[in-house]
């Protein structure tokens, strides 16, 4: 009899064994030659050579559509099994423009024609900015091309940073210590993440840095290889903080800078880095530029109202501004000059 250990590196355990462990029940009846313990991540399997080598192939399958698609169903283990394709074998779980699949199995792709200009660019360039109004799915698309990498094993680590910018609060009216006080400005972060990694996966993920979410102020002195660097929120950057941000890119790295021209939350004459950073690098070959609009807003229907009506008023107050300035410049040209003898 042989013994061997077949660990689950790319799947989550808790999705493998399924709730209660039915799956790892149903795989043991479909196997009964073999005597199969689950423990962790590893599978301790005990049976007849060449009964293990089919397991071992059958294994390989279930794990790369657990893994794929965030779920293992009995339909999926059964087709399996049995020597059946299975959904993403057979074409039923596959489409040309899913990035990834929820951790409910559902598909995640773009459903904007600039969130798929946005794909597009990821795949052209190395670097590429995201800029548009708050719904547009920016950062959720951009996290997704970043898990769907790491699970491709197209780059070894993910990471994640924003400025740590208040838009009302300060960071000392919260509690706690400093990756307390930092955490509230990730969350949005943490968020998407939750959406596309099992919980125990992604936190296996971040307790090895596979996955790290810092404020933008860690970022200095690392060079950043093998990775995908998302920073959100570039809006809120200072001109040298960004110029600090886009050199820290190494080999086998793709970074994507998120923005807000119309969240600017920084102090009153603070030049926005971003803004200037879309200025300065133009025309650098190997930087793509997407511009999302009202349009492509995915969230509630009331949001692309709000954003609308914001930007209605914003360009009534510049409209409104401009003409006092010139009622000004008239009146001063109109009035009266008084010559010195």
């Amino acid at each position: 009899m042989t013994e061997r250990h077949f660990i689950l590196e790319e799947a989550d355990p808790a999705t493998f064994f399924g709730p209660g462990n039915a799956n790892l029940r149903l795989i043991r009846a479909l196997c009964p030659k073999l005597r199969i313990i689950g423990r962790g991540n590893v599978l301790k399997v005990m049976g007849a050579e060449e009964d293990m080598a089919v397991f071992e192939e059958n294994f390989d399958r279930l794990q790369k559509h657990c893994a794929k698609f965030n779920m293992l169903s009995e339909e999926n283990i059964l087709d399996v099994m049995k020597g059946r394709p299975a959904d993403d074998e057979n074409g039923k779980g596959s489409d040309a423009s899913v990035i990834v699949y929820s951790t409910g199995g559902k598909p995640i792709a773009p459903r904007t024609t600039n969130q798929k200009r946005l794909v597009e660019a990821y795949r052209k360039s190395d670097m590429l900015f995201a800029i548009g109004p708050a719904g547009t799915g920016k950062t959720y698309v951009a996290i997704a091309l970043a898990v769907r990498a790491l699970k491709n094993k197209e780059v070894k680590k993910i990471i994640l940073s924003r400025p740590a910018v208040e838009a009302g609060e300060k960071l000392g009216f919260l509690p706690g210590d400093m990756k307390e006080k930092i955490d509230p400005y990730l969350q949005p972060l943490y968020d998407a993440l939750e959406e596309m990694i099992p919980a125990a996966k992604l936190q296996e993920y971040m307790d090895q840095n596979v996955i790290q979410i810092a404020p933008l102020a860690f970022m200095r002195g690392r060079t950043l290889n093998d990775a995908v660097v998302i920073l959100d929120e570039a809006q809120n950057t200072t001109s040298m903080q960004i110029k600090m941000f886009l050199t820290r890119m190494g080999w086998n790295t793709k970074m994507i800078i998120t923005g807000d021209r119309t969240q600017i939350d920084l102090p009153p004459r603070t030049t926005s880095g971003l803004i200037e950073a879309t200025r300065i690098l133009a025309d650098i070959p190997g930087i793509s530029f997407v511009e999302m609009t009202q349009k492509d807003i995915v969230r509630h229907k009331l949001v692309t109202r709000i954003v609308e009506a914001y930007a209605k008023a914003a360009a009534a107050k510049v409209t409104e501004e401009a003409k006092a300035r010139e009622e000004a410049k008239a009146a001063e040209e109109s009035a009266p000059k008084t010559e010195n003898n």
